[in-house]
């Protein structure tokens, strides 16, 4: 399954370390050669990002193009644009600047809290501050780390060479995620994830007060053109792919609000992109700006009282509250709600201190 394909990946909440992000200003020093191909003789010519993507297929056609102006493709010893037509012989790298150890999963004896398991899959209450999968700057200490351990030391036997993720969320994101033990498993849930037939519901804190108790927010969901680590919204459709997000209030705190969301896409930080976008960041998400008091608001004693509440909630306020599926071989619906974590719940009873006093 293609790392990719955010539909059946469900990147909504994801955090995305890709090759987009390097600096083709860097001298090409202290490389790791990541592929290593041999062009056949039977070969025709044919461009080497086309040429990639059929051999690098969790690859996109514009990291492949990155990669290329970082001068990192390189073709019997010499680097070449994306242009480059191969050649039958030809002797084709990719050089990046991290170690290859993507796809090398080390077991570590990491607390998980499991809520089910059984021979096809198992369900995680992730806890804030965890990575999903080992990427740039984060090797181990992940969930999926953990639960190599775990298998490793209860004996699951799986057809598939990686724990088997069906859809990832936010390092700093709390909540449930389902993972498969097995193909089967895997390509069941996946189609039901890709379908939007799954029964997800998650829990926000987002800045100021909506005007309406229930809406609807749509835009496509892009790169932001400046800040590659963050997405914007592009409501004429220009960039982007097209998003829906769904919400209702279920709490005000005046300068807070506690909202539940319904996605009827899966874009890469959706909740968090389409929330700033209508003017209501999610509370402390700090690469959305979201890290400092609601402007407008400069009372001493209020101010204080935000920096307590961001000790208290040190990550942004986003919660996975609940996860339904059909049980690959029982075919049977599971359904599971995670529920508050402490550092949102202590939040709250924070903010309704705060405002009864």
């Amino acid at each position: 399954m293609s790392e990719d394909n955010e539909d059946f990946l469900d990147e909504e909440l994801l955090d995305s370390n890709s090759i987009d992000n390097i600096d083709i200003d860097e001298e090409n020093k202290g490389l790791y050669e990541h592929l290593n191909i041999t062009v056949d003789p039977g070969q025709e010519t044919l461009r080497i990002d086309k040429f990639l993507l059929i051999h690098r297929q969790n690859s996109s056609r514009n990291k492949i193009s990155q990669t290329c102006r970082a001068g990192n493709v390189v073709v019997n010893g010499t680097p070449v644009k994306q242009n480059y037509r191969v050649k039958p012989g030809d002797q084709i790298s990719i050089l990046l600047t991290r170690p290859p150890r993507e796809n090398v999963i080390i077991p570590q004896n990491i607390p998980v809290n499991i809520v089910y398991e059984d021979d096809d899959l198992v369900v995680v209450d992730k806890e804030p501050g965890m990575v999903v999968h080992p990427g740039h700057g984060n090797w181990d200490g992940t969930l999926v780390n953990a639960l190599a351990y775990h298998f490793e030391n209860n004996g699951v036997k799986s057809d598939l060479d990686r724990v088997g993720l069906v859809h990832r969320i936010d390092k700093d994101t709390s909540g449930l995620l389902v993972i498969a033990k097995n193909e089967y498993a895997l390509s069941f849930l996946a189609k039901q994830f890709f379908n939007r037939t799954t029964k997800r519901l998650y829990w926000a804190f987002v800045w100021g007060n909506p005007q309406e108790d229930e809406g609807t927010i749509k835009g496509h969901i892009g790169r932001h053109p400046k800040n590659r680590m963050q997405m914007s919204v592009y409501e004429d459709g220009s960039h982007g792919k097209h998003a829906v997000t769904h919400y209702k209030v279920l709490e005000r705190f005046k300068y807070m609000t506690w909202v539940e969301c319904k996605l009827e896409t899966g874009r890469t930080h959706q909740i968090r992109a389409h929330f700033k976008h209508i003017g209501h960041t999610l509370f402390n998400d700090e690469r959305y700006e979201g890290h400092t008091p609601l402007r407008g608001v400069n009372l001493p004693k209020y101010k204080q009282f935000i920096k307590n509440v961001f000790e208290i909630l040190p990550r942004h306020a986003l919660h996975a509250h609940t996860l339904g599926f059909i049980h690959p071989t029982t075919k049977k619906e599971l359904y599971f709600e995670s529920p508050m974590p402490k550092d949102m719940a202590d939040a709250v009873k924070k903010w309704r201190n705060y405002l009864e006093n």
